[in-house]
């Protein structure tokens, strides 16, 4: 069994690693040499490794598990969840894939959103490329590792990582075992005293948030606008810049029609008229969202083919080189009006949660605007 998940791990890496080279085919003329290159290392990894090893499985077959190691990881399954400290379970690329009640609590973040996804990515951005580091460094076998982080929801609360490597029973490869504690300020005590200290960037960014709001509040009563399309550029002007580096727009929910696409003007890869002029039934993030009716936040979104692709036939998020993005649709009375779509690109900090459940509030106020004109 083990060799069989570890062949599966291997099989679905070459995949992602074959979807990322033809999200390349955009790169300059000058730099496909390298991606060819790489290609054909690829093609080499399948037919020298991939393929005898999968004739090695067919071949040899695999054991199953018995009753009592089944019951055995039930038992730690159990006390895993109860343990008193906030504790996860990553792999050597930080992807959660288990999260017990503590943790959940700590962080603020629910298990099954947290699964799957890297847990470097619920932390303060200046954080994660030590913590994925010192994550692979552990995964390697290079001994147990410690170090202060912060969460991107409590910036001001420094937070003591402990990592410990682990090896689940009939499991291929090594995981890491995550400790998370209180590192400085605490919550204040029943007895009273002083609280912690306010934190300025983040009362800084809660007016930012609270000054986009009533911005948004005053274009939309500002004036009365002629037609849907109207409110809806109105706005994606409101948000364009000072909230996000792009701002696509689209109308409708079974038939949806672009009316607005706001970039950055020194955007030399992707230019505005061609996401205007670009069909929203062909981005699959859309349409979802249309269908759905439910906001999604996705940090360094790991499918480039989300938002579709360009008039020359390259995936929208590679070149616009898309950190982060929103995807909200404009819903009133559980009835889709529209969608709209924020593109945060190159080090610019990612959406938060908490902009996230701003953005969801002025979605319904934009909706209700629509909604008035018909």
């Amino acid at each position: 069994m083990a060799q069989t998940e570890e062949f599966g791990e291997e099989l679905a890496d070459f995949v992602r690693r074959v979807a990322e080279l033809k999200a390349a085919r955009s790169v300059p003329h000058d730099d496909l040499p390298t991606v060819l290159d790489t290609a054909i290392f690829e093609l080499d990894h399948v037919a020298d490794q991939l393929w005898p090893w999968y004739e090695r499985l067919t071949a040899t077959g695999t054991a199953g598990t018995s009753s009592a190691d089944r019951q055995e990881q039930q038992l730690l399954k159990g006390i895993f969840q109860r343990l008193p400290l906030p504790v996860a379970l990553i792999d050597r690329e930080t992807v959660v894939r288990r999260l017990n009640f503590a943790a959940t609590n700590f962080t603020g973040v629910r298990a099954g959103y947290a699964t799957g996804r890297p847990l470097s990515g619920f932390l303060a951005h200046p954080d994660r490329a030590a913590f994925r580091s010192q994550t692979a460094a552990v995964a390697r076998g290079d001994g147990d590792r410690s170090l202060t982080v912060h969460l991107q929801q409590r910036p001001a609360v420094p937070v003591h990582a402990t990592l410990t490597a682990l090896r689940p029973s009939g499991e291929p490869r090594t995981a890491v075992l995550v400790v998370l504690q209180s590192a400085g300020a605490r919550a204040p005590s029943a007895e009273g005293g002083p609280g912690p200290v306010p934190d300025l960037g983040e009362t800084t960014r809660h007016a930012a948030l609270m000054d986009l709001l009533d911005a948004m509040t005053t274009a939309l009563l500002s004036e009365r606008a002629t037609s849907r399309a109207a409110v809806l550029e109105r706005a994606a002007r409101v948000l364009h810049g000072r909230f996000a580096d792009w701002v696509v727009a689209d109308e409708g929910a079974a038939r949806l029609c672009r009316t607005t696409a706001l970039g950055p003007a020194d955007q030399r890869d992707v230019r505005a008229g061609d996401l205007e002029a670009q069909d929203p039934a062909a981005c699959p993030l859309v349409v979802e969202a249309a269908r759905g009716g439910s906001t999604t936040l996705q940090v360094r979104p790991e499918d480039p083919e989300a938002f579709g692709r360009d008039a020359s036939g390259a995936p929208v998020l590679v070149r616009a080189n898309v950190t982060s993005l929103l995807c909200v649709p404009l819903t009133l009375d559980g009835a889709v009006q529209g969608v709209l779509t924020l593109f945060r690109t190159g080090p610019r900090l990612a959406f938060s949660m908490a902009e996230a459940q701003a953005m969801d509030m002025m979605s319904r106020h934009i909706a209700l605007a629509m909604a008035k004109l018909d």
